[in-house]
């Protein structure tokens, strides 16, 4: 752990620190499957945190916070809301590097996760447009933007670390351990919505049911900080992480000698990271327009779709450490072009082509999301792989998934479905010509 400078009476996490380091007390080595549970709690918080918001964005938010709106108009403005936190993403990277350059890693990830916590948590005390007016729109943007700048600065080199401390011929499985996290965490939100929504009348679940799910986000990051800090404070991780290089560099240096590689890093996992939002978000938001099946049983579905991408992580690891990770996102994306050219009549047939459409898109998302983190990120010299591969996560979600629930939404709205599958065919063709252009600048 890196010390914190005398001179500068600044926050610190040394009381956490201290229980953690009292926890991890008998630990000798960290092997890469505890690095990868790490990972796998850290991340399963984070995503909670943001599926809370994209399904209340369908649910809640267009009655609480946009009421003067028809449903559609609502909705969109919600998703408008809900892309601040990705613009945001790149900021908090650079403040929170900063911030671990000059006071320590477990000092920066205590910060990040309590104000990721914080954030998430205080949408769940904000009164609607009925008592406050616009004033509650300009908060619940401000409160979405600071969950993004949080979720930029949590990264902490786990990934990076579980990548070049797993077995040779075991990469694509350990790659894949790491994204566990998104289905578990979407699994978690919708199960609780599910249960909010199918057992509260509409007038409670609008009134304090739906902030429930908010209230639980806090809980959660004080869990996952633990789990996290339990591997960052000990002195076995910092060994590992000086003896890898796995330290903060400056974004302006980043970006002037390793920008191509944060272009192509980011552009490599488009049709994964367009699939994201198009199989959780967006089929609940046709649905509910719509109104062809009841909400209960579509968050039923994506529950089970969410197992089905367990199993298809698992086995896109299987894939991977036999054919290698790039031609695995490669294959994926070739799948997602030919899924996208059904999914209009998928979405619009009746609920069971409804269904299908998003059990095979957590299938596909499963199998090329298991894979999408760090594929490119060996192009990285040492010296900027920390650094490298926290910017192209961000860029990749910024690109790929950001604006998904509202483009796809709005175009689908107002011009058909087809426009649909020009956004995924568009991914999925991004992510075949980066994978292209990686190979020849690598060969």
């Amino acid at each position: 752990m890196s010390s914190i400078d005398q001179t500068y009476p600044e926050p610190s996490s040394n009381n956490l620190e201290r229980d953690a380091r009292v926890i991890t007390a008998g630990h000798s080595e960290i092997a890469p499957g505890e690095i990868a549970i790490g990972v796998v709690i850290g991340r399963a918080s984070e995503y909670f945190d943001f599926f809370v918001y994209g399904i209340a964005s369908v649910l809640v938010f267009p009655k609480v916070f946009f009421p003067f709106a028809n449903q559609l108009d609502g909705i969109l403005w919600a998703f408008v809301i809900f892309s601040f936190a990705f613009i945001a993403r790149p900021f908090g990277t650079a403040l929170f590097m900063a911030i671990q350059r000059r006071w320590g890693r477990s000092t920066k990830l205590t910060m990040a996760l309590f104000l990721l916590g914080f954030s998430t948590a205080g949408m769940a005390f904000l009164p609607g447009y009925a008592t406050l007016g616009f004033q509650s729109i300009i908060l619940l943007s401000i409160f979405r933007f600071v969950q993004g700048i949080a979720l930029g600065g949590s990264w902490d080199g786990l990934p990076s670390l579980l990548a070049l401390n797993a077995p040779e011929n075991r990469r694509g499985w350990y790659a894949m351990l790491g994204q566990l996290g998104a289905p578990i965490g979407f699994a978690i939100a919708s199960g609780l919505f599910l249960f909010l929504h199918g057992n509260l009348q509409e007038v409670d679940f609008l009134d304090w049911g739906w902030r429930y799910t908010f209230y639980v986000a806090f809980a959660i990051n004080v869990v996952a900080l633990f789990a996290r800090l339990r591997l960052v404070v000990t002195e076995e991780y910092t060994q590992l992480l000086e003896e890898r290089e796995l330290e903060p560099t400056r974004v302006g240096e980043l970006l002037s000698t390793q920008g191509h590689n944060i272009f192509i890093g980011a552009f490599a996992a488009l049709a994964s990271f367009a699939l994201f939002h198009i199989v959780t978000v967006f089929p609940l938001s046709w649905i509910a327009l719509g109104n062809t099946q009841s909400i209960n049983d579509v968050l039923f579905v994506q529950l089970i779709g969410a197992g089905i991408a367990v199993v298809g992580m698992i086995a896109s690891g299987l894939i991977a450490d036999r054919i290698g990770r790039r031609q695995t996102l490669g294959l994926c994306a070739s799948f997602i072009a030919v899924l996208s050219g059904f999914a209009p009549t998928l979405l619009n047939g009746d609920a069971s082509a409804q269904n299908l459409f998003i059990l095979l898109g957590f299938a596909l998302l499963g199998l090329s999301y298991g894979q999408a983190a760090g594929a490119v990120t060996s192009n990285f010299s040492t010296k900027y792989r920390y650094a490298g591969a926290a910017l192209t996560s961000d860029f990749a979600w910024l690109v790929g998934a950001a604006f998904a629930p509202l483009v796809a939404l709005g175009l689908s709205a107002h011009f058909g479905l087809g426009y649909l599958s020009l956004y995924l065919l568009s991914g999925a063709g991004c992510t075949l010509v980066a994978l292209r252009l990686n190979r020849a600048l690598v060969a």
